[in-house]
């Protein structure tokens, strides 16, 4: 499996998981806040990669960026980007939702789709 794919799907969980993880917190409200959290999460999942050697290898770029980081950046905005459009969705649709688990399944096929997109192009283009 690619690193921008793996990338893409490990900081899609990180969006999630801080997304979720702020349903705990009860106080201070600033803590409240999910993008922190993201900001945090991606940080911390780009200082480990950077830390460890496992980004910014000679020839593993896209678009003469590394993979990793295309793929945490991607990541992370896709999932976010699957935020935004249930909440639309649900705002039009006065406040509820069109099909069951629709918080998750939106961005998860965003993210799955996005992959797709990737995994086509990194087989079939050599930028």
């Amino acid at each position: 499996v690619d690193d921008l794919l793996t990338a893409l799907w490990i900081s899609g969980l990180n969006v999630a998981i801080s997304f979720w993880f702020v349903t705990f917190i009860k106080k201070p409200k600033f803590l409240r806040n999910p993008l922190l959290w993201t900001a945090i999460m991606f940080v911390s999942t780009y200082g480990y990669l950077a830390a460890t050697k496992q980004m910014y290898h000679k020839n593993n770029t896209f678009m003469h960026v590394d993979k990793v980081l295309v793929g945490l950046v991607l990541g992370t905005l896709v999932w976010l980007l699957g935020i935004g459009i249930d909440k639309l969705i649900r705002k039009y649709n006065n406040g509820k939702v069109l099909f069951f688990y629709q918080k998750v399944i939106v961005p998860l096929f965003l993210l799955l789709a996005t992959s797709g997109l990737f995994a086509v192009l990194i087989k079939n283009i050599r930028i």
